[in-house]
């Protein structure tokens, strides 16, 4: 005859045995659900868009039971705080001003991919009857720009070359459509710019180009991880990398096509965003040392006219590399 206390041991390994069982299918299914990609991406992430207008990740990355949700930000600099507080996992691109300001953040990034330069891509434009006709006229001069954007290095180079600094103008940080407001009604001099929104203000507002990027600010894009999702799921960079080189293959080869599909997504109409794309190059490369030395620089430059807060090492940043 069993004892009360074999009695209930019993009783307790048979329910959890139970547990186990009814537990089991629960796990299954945690272990089967899809793992979340968190992708940021703003206005001019063209590539990245036209990914995710077809599904082509979703599709791509289904196998790896990875699914992905979608943030659009209205510049870089927002984007890349996102990164390092942890929303996001993978950027689009950004302009090649920006990572400087996340690693001064101390921001734990990885930089994998590229485009190559498009320093015609942006610019500082003036309205088409304003008096300015050279940089050193902006001095004293109220000028837009989003902080922390390729446009922010654009216009320090430029007026580093006419003679000037950021001291001898009046900065406006604004975001492109408030900036766009404040230039179209005469309250900033000058609006330094990228695509689609410089060809926009262009064809639109008939806007000069003042100055671009030439011989001034090669204007490449940075593609941009988490440090932990780019060691734990290198798999996944090596999937959007190959995507993001198939779609700037085919929207070089297809301009027409591509702006027809890209209009109607940003708003825009399709020969303003056709010009805009033929300003950017959209090849999607490895990181290479000249980017990377190039990032010196910027950050450099921004740190000596104390628009950083400190001094950054790019080389201290981790950099995938397709194999």
């Amino acid at each position: 005859m069993s004892s009360p206390n074999t009695t209930r041991r019993r009783i307790v390994l048979t329910g959890m045995a139970g547990l186990g069982a009814a537990l089991a299918p629960t796990l299954s299914m945690a272990a089967d659900a899809p793992e979340t990609l968190r992708i940021g991406y703003q206005k001019s992430s063209t590539l990245m868009i036209w990914l995710k207008s077809r599904q082509t990740l979703e599709q791509a990355l289904a196998p790896r039971k990875v699914s992905v949700q979608w943030h659009e930000f209205t510049s870089g600099l927002p984007l890349l705080e996102s990164l390092n507080v942890g929303n996001l996992d993978l950027t689009a691109d950004v302009a090649d001003a920006v990572p400087p300001f996340a690693l001064a953040a101390g921001a734990s990034m990885t930089y994998y991919a590229i485009e190559a330069p498009s320093p015609t891509a942006q610019a500082i434009v003036v309205r088409h009857d304003s008096a300015i006709r050279t940089v050193a006229q902006l001095k004293g001069q109220r000028v837009a720009f989003s902080k922390g954007a390729g446009a922010h290095y654009l216009l320090l180079e430029a007026l580093n070359e006419a003679g000037l600094s950021m001291r001898d103008i009046e900065p406006a940080y604004l975001t492109p459509a408030d900036a766009r407001a404040a230039f179209e009604r005469g309250s900033v001099a000058a609006w330094v710019i990228w695509d689609p929104f410089l060809s926009a203000v262009q064809r639109q507002a008939n806007a000069r180009i003042l100055r671009d990027g030439a011989k001034l600010s090669s204007y490449r894009r940075f593609y941009l991880a988490a440090t932990p999702y780019a060691k734990r799921r290198p798999d996944v960079l090596a999937t959007v990398y190959q995507e993001l080189r198939r779609a700037g293959e085919w929207l070089k080869a297809n301009p027409t096509e591509a702006a027809a599909w890209h209009a109607p997504l940003i708003g825009l109409d399709a020969a303003t965003v056709e010009a805009a794309n033929a300003r950017r190059t959209y090849q999607v490369q490895p990181v290479d040392a000249a980017a990377l030395e190039e990032q010196q620089r910027i950050a450099d430059a921004f740190a000596g006219q104390s628009i950083l807060p400190r001094k950054v090492t790019v080389a201290a940043s981790p950099v995938w590399k397709p194999a």
